[in-house]
């Protein structure tokens, strides 16, 4: 069994009447990259601040690396990573400056900091800008500076939250792949994003929040092997006569079809080769057809299945 780094059990925050975490429960084991995920006022940065002890909560318990949490808990800080959606830097130092200034936080010894400062901006792809002011950085570059900012300490436990919106896709890349490594190299992540694409390929778990609860906790796989639609058909059909719907309705595993435009769009709740049999069917009664589109569900179809598609403020 794998020990928990974070512990959250049966948290509860309030703000007034409004409950903004209910009853909250999660374990991060240790080596995970978890995806923490949910609508915006879903509780996630609720949660983060919590685990932090940024806040104070109602009820609740919280360990990390199996001690209590709490504000003067600096043993176990020092041992955390944040990296948090509003890059958090001094404009006055430069980037090499910046980095020596946050993991001189936690690490005193000077020649120590020294190493860590520059295995940071190394890791980060920062070692050519070192003098670099905040201001000249394209957002890709001021991005990676907040992480190195966040992790040059060496952290056991780092929390990202967004740390890849509004960069280009070659900035996004790295950073996902400077992710990877701090895991491969024994990190623990937690890892918020509205990306769901991104999460999909990099979490090994995932947790999705609503309204402060944890309504759903698994892999990618398990997640969306949990939709009644496990593959969606979606066939060029200009005839689209009651009796070759009904004849379509009658083949196994399909469940719903609806037409859109042009097109018939057919739901499976599993089984194999449903195209196969659904051409089957349409060639063995000579019904001509156009284009033929196959989609296996995402994990943004679970996102979507379960917390709605309402806007949300």
């Amino acid at each position: 069994m794998s020990e928990n780094v974070v512990s959250i059990d049966n948290l509860v925050k309030r703000y007034g009447d409004k409950v903004a975490v209910d009853h909250f429960s999660l374990n991060v084991e240790q080596g995970e990259i978890l995806g923490l995920l949910g609508p915006n006022g879903s509780g996630k940065t609720t949660t983060i601040n919590c685990l932090l002890s940024l806040l104070t909560y109602d009820k609740g318990d919280i360990k990390i690396f199996g001690k209590p949490m709490a504000p003067d808990a600096y043993d176990i800080k020092s041992r955390i990573g944040v990296v948090m959606q509003n890059v958090a830097v001094v404009d006055t130092l430069n980037v090499y400056e910046n980095v020596d200034f946050f993991c001189g936080l936690y690490i005193k010894d000077k020649k120590t900091r020294k190493q860590y400062v520059e295995e940071a901006l190394e890791f980060t792809g920062l070692s050519d800008y070192k003098k670099y002011k905040p201001k000249k950085l394209s957002g890709g570059l001021l991005r990676r500076l907040n992480i190195a900012c966040g992790i040059a300490h060496k952290p056991k436990l780092v929390i990202f939250d967004e740390p890849t919106v509004a960069v280009d896709p070659q900035s996004r890349n790295s950073i996902l792949e400077g992710i990877r490594k701090m895991n491969r190299e024994g990190a623990t992540i937690i890892y918020t994003s509205h990306y769901m694409e991104e999460v999909e390929e990099l979490c090994t778990r995932v947790v999705i929040m609503d309204h402060g609860k944890n309504v759903a906790n698994g892999t990618s796989n398990e997640l969306k092997s949990s939709l009644i639609s496990r593959e969606t058909i979606r066939i060029g059909l200009p005839d689209k006569s009651p009796e070759i719907i009904s004849g379509i309705k009658e083949i196994n595993h399909v469940y719903k079809i609806k037409e859109e435009d042009d097109d018939l769009v057919i739901k499976c709740d599993g089984g194999e080769h449903n195209l196969v049999h659904i051409l089957s069917y349409l060639t063995e009664n000579n019904i001509p057809f156009g284009h033929v589109v196959t989609e296996l569900p995402t994990l943004n179809d679970v996102f979507l299945e379960i917390t709605g598609k309402e806007l949300r403020d």
